[in-house]
């Protein structure tokens, strides 16, 4: 007889596909393929997965009706060790979908109505329901989006902010979204900018911190990881949500400080002799080689490499079609593909080299990552090579991607729960790639993985990733919005419970803001609609007089797509369709005006679903 491999009770998560089922039992296979049986009680309660802003949809008298073949569901309770192995009884079940082929989180405006809400908490918990007034910004909120902490308002979280609004009224053109993204791109501008006019480049301070009527600029990074240092994703970041913004506006102010900050990033942070660009800058010398960095003296990353790609560049792209910013994404990817993976096939090791020394050496005695590797960076890495290969089609683009992409199931998924965890050991140990840590799972490693999947299901028509899409989605929904407070949680336990300590426990920190998940939306709304539903979408845009836009052409592509498989379809300029532009392009000449253009336009796949 087999002994259970537990002399405890405990409760646990079960996510899986049902198989068949009985008055009292379901049989699922979980995400990998294992089958388990789950028991229901008199007590068992189910519901409907819902959105933020949705009401709680009980479907306990339902359960024995929804539950079909193929059904995706997460069922709660408690887990009996018995003789014969554990016995996983149901006092929660979670129907993803009332049918198995469409689940609700693939409604075409699911996304789109988790933005709105998502605006509408930040909006609220940073400005009340006045006019929004960036003095009262803060970096620290609590759980309900109270202002807690030290009164600082940090430049990279005011960014995301930015960006999560702009990102808001591309997907809704509500005015009240881009007022804030507007306002908050000039705030940064007035108060968080240095313009050095003598080497023509443009610096942000890491942020303010404000003392009553007096405040104190914090030129250099005050998180413990880069402190006294001028880190290359702080710079990164704060470009976030302006290049956003100017994708809507074209205003020429934003463009003139983008400038100087890819010239900085050009001018110190590069490397002239290994490639690349350095992580981290003295903030005297001015320096990525002076003694006082200590273990960011002369090193490279992600971050400084990598993250230029999706917090800014090609958005800048996007918006201008500049060649030198193509080539500027290009360079960046031909490193990633030649110095990241630790062999070819990541036969060794499956996941990616994220830290360097500057001559390529990999770094792996690095502060609090060591020999880890970042889940999360690993599907990162996978999504924005897939969007770079849309641009410029190499094959180690591509390659590289769907490898990443084929490996990471195996070692950075949760394969009795769902969803995606967050550090691991690069090595294994006994065939397994222990936690470096914790189990833990934070919300913007779900988006990784919803992005790298949903982007290689609608650009290569795989299932596998289809698959992987909709489960990482499912567990996202499930687990991950907050619809006592509003937003979304920063961690998760395992199973899928919030874990509300410490900084993970807020809404609003050095680590979080609005970014990630206002990009989630946008983007997995982009790659839905066009890519994997072939459903048309429509985006607002809204061009200033003197819009600095090259050529005065307004580029409406919404991310970096596959040529040829969506178009522009219709125009709408302040209210009037309009014949004038370049469906193939995807581009709109814009008129003489003297105030801002309400410019609407709809996208259409070229390919309708199912053919």
């Amino acid at each position: 007889m087999a002994v259970a491999a537990v002399d405890f009770t405990f409760s646990d998560t079960v996510a899986g596909y049902v198989v068949h089922s009985g008055d009292s039992w379901a049989r699922l296979n979980t995400v990998d393929g294992r089958a388990v049986t789950v028991r229901f009680t008199s007590r068992t309660h189910a519901r409907l997965l819902r959105n933020l802003g949705e009401p709680y949809s009980d479907v306990t008298e339902r359960i024995a009706e929804l539950l079909v073949p193929g059904q995706l569901v997460f069922s709660y309770g408690p887990v009996y060790p018995e003789p014969d192995g554990l016995r996983f009884h149901c006092a929660q079940l979670t129907f993803v979908g009332e049918c198995p082929t469409r689940p609700v989180h693939e409604h075409p405006r699911w996304w789109v109505e988790q933005l709105t809400q998502l605006a509408a908490f930040y909006r609220e918990a940073q400005f009340g329901s006045g006019p929004p007034d960036f003095t009262g910004y803060r970096t620290d909120l609590g759980l309900s989006g109270a202002k807690a902490g030290r009164r600082v308002q940090e430049t990279d979280t005011i960014s995301r902010l930015v960006y999560g609004m702009a990102a808001s009224y591309l997907l809704t053109g509500d005015e009240d979204a881009l007022e804030v993204a507007e306002r908050g791109s000039a705030y940064m501008q007035d108060n968080l900018r240095f313009a050095d006019d003598d080497e023509q480049v443009t610096y942000w301070y890491h942020g303010v911190e404000l003392d009553g009527v007096r405040e104190r600029k914090l030129f250099a990074s005050e998180f413990g990881d880069e402190e006294q240092a001028l880190p290359a994703y702080e710079q990164i970041y704060a470009l976030a949500g302006p290049v956003h913004t100017y994708r809507v506006t074209g205003d020429p102010s934003l463009r003139a400080d983008i400038e100087g900050t890819v010239r900085l990033f050009e001018r110190f942070y590069a490397d002239p002799q290994y490639g690349g660009y350095f992580s981290h800058l003295d903030p005297l010398e001015l320096s990525p080689r002076a003694r006082s960095l200590g273990r960011n003296r002369s090193r490279k990353n992600w971050n400084s490499i990598g993250d230029h790609a999706p917090a800014y560049l090609f958005n800048l792209y996007l918006a201008t079609g500049q060649e030198r910013y193509l080539r500027m994404l290009e360079s960046t990817f031909d490193l990633v593909v030649s110095h990241f993976p630790a062999d070819r096939d990541l036969a060794g090791e499956p996941f990616v080299r994220e830290r360097f020394h500057r001559d390529w050496t990999p770094d792996l005695e690095w502060g609090w990552q060591q020999n880890g590797a970042v889940v999360g960076h690993n599907l990162k890495i996978a999504w924005n090579l897939a969007r770079m290969h849309s641009l410029v089609p190499k094959h180690d683009y591509r390659a590289l991607a769907e490898l990443i992409a084929s490996r990471m199931p195996d070692v950075g998924r949760d394969p009795q729960r769902g969803g995606w965890y967050d550090v691991v050991d690069r090595a294994a140990e006994d065939g397994r790639h222990r936690f470096a840590w914790h189990d833990r799972k934070t919300w913007w490693q779900q988006e990784q993985a919803i992005l790298a999947y949903l982007l290689l299901a609608g650009t290569t028509g795989a299932a596998e990733y289809a698959r992987h899409a909709r489960e990482a989605s499912a567990f996202y929904n499930a687990f991950f919005l907050d619809h006592d407070d509003g937003a979304v949680y920063f961690a998760v336990l395992s199973g899928g419970l919030p874990y509300l300590l410490g900084t993970e426990r807020g809404k609003g920190s050095h680590s979080m803001s609005m970014y990630h998940a206002a990009e989630l939306c946008y983007l997995a709304t982009v790659y839905t609609r066009l890519l994997v539903r072939r459903e048309p979408l429509e985006l607002w845009f809204r061009p200033r007089p003197d819009a600095d836009f090259p050529g005065r052409v307004l580029r409406v592509a919404p991310d970096a797509l596959p040529p040829g498989q969506v178009v522009l379809d219709q125009v709408h300029l302040d209210g009037e369709p309009s014949d004038d532009f370049d469906p193939v392009a995807m581009t709109v000449p814009l008129p003489d005006s003297e105030h801002p253009v309400r410019v609407r336009v709809r996208l259409r796949p070229t390919v309708e679903e199912g053919r």
